[in-house]
């Protein structure tokens, strides 16, 4: 018996072995195939779950597809990751196509791309599988410093700051994905030229975010659309690494938008979102140091149209000094406000339009006047129903 048993688990031991083998032959063949590729190759990727140890890469190649067998049948998964800080890393190309797979678990970010003309994400999923935690990697899908971005049909789950994140990038299009549980759904940040539509933002700690930042390459975004889109009940906690811009996010955030100008929220479902349905603020209200001079921290023409909001009358749910702002201060209770200014305006600029808000379904509205200190909270919506003119739509030149 003991005989029979020593050599089952040599046998075990053994599958597991080739089974070890294989993976490592696998991850080393494709980063070969990526370095050997030529422009203009299709680099295919059968089904399967594959196990990989370290950072894929490809870089400085053109017209590239790598494509899988489908979003549900090829995994590459970086749960047993020891070398590398993404998953998958593309830059210093043009036009490449990332098509048909997961990747889950990754270190850090799952598919990061850099300095790119040219990308398109197409049915990719990001995820880190388990209950979200702050040592999950930061971006799903995290193109920056882009040129002509496509993400469509794309899913994203479990990342600590942005599940679809796209930064310091232009001419972008994000359409038919769907976020959830993330800090943030999908952000646009210090872009310009980016169309958001018919994507579903839900469960995580806020929908859809569009900032500008400072310190950054690209000091400005602008022209961003978000419009058709399904944002609903980002009511998750905020798991966010202590420090990180968006932990600041409140738990049961619709839409934020932070110092930047021309944007465009319209057409929109935003409803069960139990803290702010849509906020437009000041870098200032973040009470965090601004050290950059070249950096504007007040948003401007942001025309919020044809919405319709709807959520049971709940409470604030964020917490930090922004709920305790809500709670003691200005004492909403029940009844916070749909749509959200802080009112901090650019003394230097008193001609400046903030912000236009018409025509929004069930929509309630409020100025906090955070830069005197709360004390003049003014409901009156009337001084901000005007119209801007449309912005113009996102075009890309893609492969």
């Amino acid at each position: 018996m003991k005989n029979y048993l020593l050599l089952a688990l040599t046998i075990l031991v053994g599958v597991d072995t080739l089974q070890a083998q294989a993976q490592s032959d696998f991850q080393k063949k494709l980063q070969r195939q990526l370095i050997l590729a030529d422009d203009g190759d299709t680099i295919r990727l059968d089904a399967g779950t594959f196990v990989l140890t370290g950072t894929l890469s490809l870089e400085g190649k053109n017209d590239i597809t790598l494509i899988g067998a489908g979003m549900g049948r090829t995994i590459l998964s970086f749960k047993d990751q020891t070398e590398g800080a993404e998953g998958l890393r593309v830059s210093n190309g043009q036009r490449i196509l990332l098509q048909d797979f997961t990747v889950q678990d990754a270190k850090g970010d799952a598919i990061k791309t850099m300095n790119l003309d040219g990308v398109t994400f197409r049915r990719v999923k990001t995820e880190w599988t388990g209950e979200p935690k702050a040592e999950n990697g930061a971006y799903g899908l995290y193109p920056v410093l882009c040129t002509n971005v496509l993400i469509e049909e794309c899913e994203a789950i479990g990342a600590s700051d942005a599940g679809i994140y796209v930064g310091q990038s232009k001419h972008i299009i994000v359409r038919n994905c769907r976020a959830y549980h993330n800090v943030a759904g999908i952000e646009i940040e210090n872009s310009q030229m980016a169309d958001v539509y018919d994507n579903e933002a839900t469960e995580n700690t806020g929908g859809i975010l569009v900032f500008d930042l400072p310190d950054l390459v690209q000091k400005k975004g602008g022209n961003v659309r978000v419009f058709r889109n399904k944002i609903h009940d980002n009511n998750y906690p905020n798991f966010a690494p202590e420090g990180n811009i968006v932990a600041s996010v409140p738990q049961g955030t619709g839409v934020m938008v932070l110092a930047t100008g021309d944007v465009e929220i319209f057409e929109n479902e935003i409803t069960d979102n139990n803290s702010l349905g849509t906020a437009v603020i000041s870098y200032y209200l973040t009470e965090k140091p601004l050290t950059d001079s070249l950096y504007y921290p007040y948003p401007t023409r942001v025309f919020i149209h044809d919405n319709r909001y709807q959520r049971e009358r709940v409470k604030y749910q964020g917490k930090g000094r922004l709920g305790l702002l809500f709670k003691y201060k200005l004492r909403f209770g029940r009844k916070v406000p749909d749509i959200i200014f802080d009112g901090i305006l650019d003394d230097k600029k008193p001609d400046a339009v903030p912000l236009c808000v018409r025509n929004n379904e069930n929509a309630s509205f409020v100025v906090l006047d955070a830069a005197n200190n709360f004390k003049s909270v003014s409901r009156d919506a009337a001084p901000y129903d005007c119209s801007l003119s449309p912005l113009k739509k996102a075009a890309l030149t893609l492969r």
